[in-house]
C-alpha cells in the first residue's frame, strides 16, 4: 500500500468519525498543505484539521506541519497498527492533538521530521480519542 492510501484512507476515517459526533465536517479538495478537514461548529466558527496517517506502528512524518491559525488547528494522527489491508480491523488508533501543543512530541533527524510516536505514547494519552476537543466548547 503506498503513503498516498494510507494518508487517504486515514482522511477519510476522521472524516467518518467526525459526521458520526453529528460535525459538519468536510473534505478539502485539492492539495493545500496542512489542510486536510474543514469542521464548521457553528456560522463563524470553524476549526481546520490536518490527518497524518500511519500503516504499522510508526512515526508520522511531519516536515510540512504548518498553519495560519495555531488556535483553530488540529493534527489527527492515525495509526492502522499495522492492519491496514485488513477492512474487518475494528478501528485505528487516533490522537486529535491541537496544533499549539503537536511541537513537543516532534523530533527530527537525518533531514527529516517526524511526530515522534514513542514521545506521543509517553506524554500524549489524553490526547487519544480526543474529539471532544474539535467539537470545541458549547
Amino acid at each position: 500500500m503506498s503513503r498516498y492510501d494510507t494518508n487517504l484512507a486515514a482522511e477519510y476515517y476522521i472524516l467518518s468519525c467526525l459526521h458520526r459526533l453529528g460535525l459538519t465536517a468536510n473534505l478539502t479538495i485539492g492539495n493545500k498543505k496542512g489542510v486536510d478537514v474543514v469542521v464548521v461548529r457553528e456560522a463563524g466558527d470553524a476549526v481546520t484539521v490536518e490527518v497524518k496517517g500511519s500503516a504499522g506502528k510508526n512515526s508520522w512524518r511531519a516536515n510540512n506541519l504548518v498553519t495560519q491559525k495555531p488556535d483553530q488547528h488540529f493534527v489527527a494522527l492515525v495509526s492502522f497498527e499495522g492492519h491496514i489491508s485488513e477492512p474487518e480491523m475494528p478501528k485505528p488508533r487516533v490522537w486529535i492533538v491541537p496544533f499549539k501543543d503537536v511541537k513537543q512530541f516532534m523530533k527530527s533527524w537525518e533531514g527529516h521530521t517526524d511526530v515522534y510516536r514513542p514521545a506521543l505514547l509517553s506524554g500524549g494519552r489524553h490526547f487519544e480519542n480526543a474529539w471532544h476537543l474539535i467539537d470545541g466548547p458549547r
